[in-house]
């Protein structure tokens, strides 16, 4: 497999006056009335503002994001396997850079992540997140993460089997040997968690941005 996806296609802009007067007055502080040299910059800001649009950005409003993919015959033996590594950094880079959260509904989270009461009534009054809003989508994205690292360990059941002795058995790749699961429980256990996992990568897809 190959993969190249390129970056988004972005317009060119100058920014000289408003990177002056945020710089100056910061964000939300800049005054009514503009002095003289501030009003030459922002005349100037629309002048190249200008010559942009009407030169690169032009190609840039036609550009289209390069997306290339080759695919081998091996990579869809395994399609599951294949993938889970791709995931991973793709989802770990995501908890660490991104901006917001989308709503998670309540019975996709343990008991300690719903709102209060408290939280319910104040969201009711002026529409603000709960206090535990953000760290639903952090425990979300953890639990996606942790499915996909358990599907890159092809050797994950042996947390919970071992092999004994067994010179009555003289089929397969076994000879000699059984296999005894030491705690069946914990392996189904585990399994179910990867599954919920898959389940909630597949549920909040479109919730993946930044």
């Amino acid at each position: 497999m190959k993969v190249k996806i390129g970056n988004y296609p972005n317009r060119w802009r100058c920014r000289i006056h408003d990177n002056y007067m945020n710089k100056k007055y910061g964000y939300d502080g800049w005054p009514i009335e503009y002095s003289k040299f501030e009003q030459i910059l922002e005349k100037l800001e629309d002048c190249v503002q200008w010559v942009y649009n009407h030169t690169v950005n032009l190609y840039c409003d036609n550009a289209k994001q390069t997306v290339k993919v080759h695919i081998d015959p091996w990579d869809t033996w395994s399609m599951d396997h294949t993938l889970a590594p791709i995931i991973v950094p793709m989802l770990k880079q995501l908890k660490e850079s991104k901006h917001g959260a989308p709503n998670v509904d309540l019975e996709d989270v343990p008991e300690n992540l719903r709102p209060t009461e408290e939280d319910i009534e104040n969201y009711a009054k002026d529409g603000a997140t709960d206090t535990k809003f953000f760290a639903r989508w952090d425990w979300v994205m953890d639990e996606m993460i942790w499915s996909f690292e358990q599907k890159c360990r092809d050797n994950w059941e042996e947390d919970y089997y071992k092999y004994e002795d067994d010179p009555t058995n003289t089929e397969g790749l076994g000879l000699g040997i059984k296999l005894v699961w030491e705690n069946r429980e914990g392996q189904q256990a585990h399994q179910e968690r990867m599954n919920n996992g898959f389940r909630l990568f597949g549920k909040y897809y479109e919730a993946l941005w930044d």
